[in-house]
């Protein structure tokens, strides 16, 4: 009975893992596709390929970059922008993506003074997206794991020299263990919970108050990046790189 069971379950892992990995390799072939029909020009086919891909729930750098490309030829500049967007949060550092969100950038209408973040707040950002959510988490527990063997070394070695290393390595792992779980917390808030939007409405007043007779405070056009704040049934409050702040229906911006 045992041996059945244990028989049982391994082709149950058998089956998942199968199960992924071809799901896996029809992700990868819906990709090419599109890249193909990119290739050729024909772009709106690619983009429906890779809208399709994206909205199984498949995520990547790759995938949001090309998206953003299929929309720049298409002259979807807030599309564009959109999805530029949201492949830096998947790899702040590459060339291609920034370059490119930077091209698309010079051809909206808005421009605001920036009020600057505090130096350790962007560096903190910066290293949060580094790596992704999943990899910080395997970085914190396996710090955590290796803490607890060099404590067990602290407690239990009956060497002074045995105990200052394990006390020192354990302190140094727990330090570890702590800031890369912190790290993940923030990469899953930064790629997930953003709080940043673009506008997609060609041109939208920023109003006093979440309904159509507040007084109009600015004017924003099509691709410009806000923050978002407290949302009020159909109605974003938002908030303006240089630090004006108003309200849009939520039918105009959409998430980062």
């Amino acid at each position: 009975m045992k041996s059945r069971i244990i028989a049982l379950s391994f082709l149950l892992v058998l089956q998942l893992f199968y199960h992924d990995a071809f799901s896996q390799n029809a992700k990868n072939e819906k990709f090419r596709q599109g890249v193909g029909l990119f290739s050729s020009g024909n772009f709106d086919k690619a983009m429906e390929q890779w809208i399709d891909l994206y909205n199984t729930g498949y995520r990547s750098a790759e995938l949001e970059y090309n998206i953003g490309n299929a929309y720049f030829k298409l002259n979807n500049i807030p599309g564009a922008i959109l999805f530029f967007e949201r492949a830096h949060l998947l790899k702040p550092a590459d060339e291609d993506i920034n370059y490119n969100l930077q091209i698309a950038r010079t051809l909206i209408v808005d421009r605001f003074d920036e009020i600057p973040e505090l130096f350790f707040v962007r560096w903190f950002g910066f290293l949060a997206l580094s790596l992704s959510t999943n990899a910080w988490a395997r970085i914190g527990i396996s710090a955590f794991i290796l803490c607890l063997i060099f404590l067990s070394l602290y407690f239990y070695s009956s060497k002074y020299k045995f105990k200052v290393l394990g006390f020192w390595l354990a302190l140094l792992l727990m330090i570890i263990s702590l800031s890369s779980l912190a790290f993940s917390a923030m990469n899953r808030q930064m790629v997930h919970n953003s709080h940043k939007a673009i506008i997609f409405s060609p041109q939208i007043s920023g109003k006093s108050s979440p309904d159509n007779s507040g007084t109009d405070l600015f004017v924003l056009h099509e691709g410009t990046k806000v923050s978002t704040g407290e949302k009020v049934g159909e109605w974003y409050e938002i908030r303006l790189s240089d630090g004006n702040k108003g309200w849009v229906p939520a039918g105009s911006i959409q998430i980062i």
